[in-house]
């Protein structure tokens, strides 16, 4: 009797998330795209910290801005797909 709760329970969980998680597609490439961005904006930043070129906190405030343009990136994406109608 005990599984068949928690199986009911796991179950409404992971279909609440399901319903949490339905970005729209221009929503999902921008967050896709500014990921990937970010990305290769952080690696670098690594790679000059590495090699002496830059400190450690401009290393951060770097992969900050990135990250804060990858958000941004996504929630024009969403403001793309709510004007849509999406």
């Amino acid at each position: 009797m005990k599984f068949n709760k928690a199986m009911i329970a796991f179950s409404a969980a992971a279909l609440s998330l399901g319903v949490v998680a339905c970005d729209g597609p221009k929503e999902n490439a921008a967050e896709d795209a500014g990921e990937q961005q970010a990305e290769v904006v952080n690696e670098q930043a690594e790679a000059m910290e590495d090699a002496g070129q830059i400190t450690d906190a401009q290393e951060d405030a770097i992969t900050d801005a990135a990250e804060d343009k990858a958000d941004a990136m996504e929630e024009a994406g969403e403001a793309a797909d709510n004007a849509d109608g999406n």
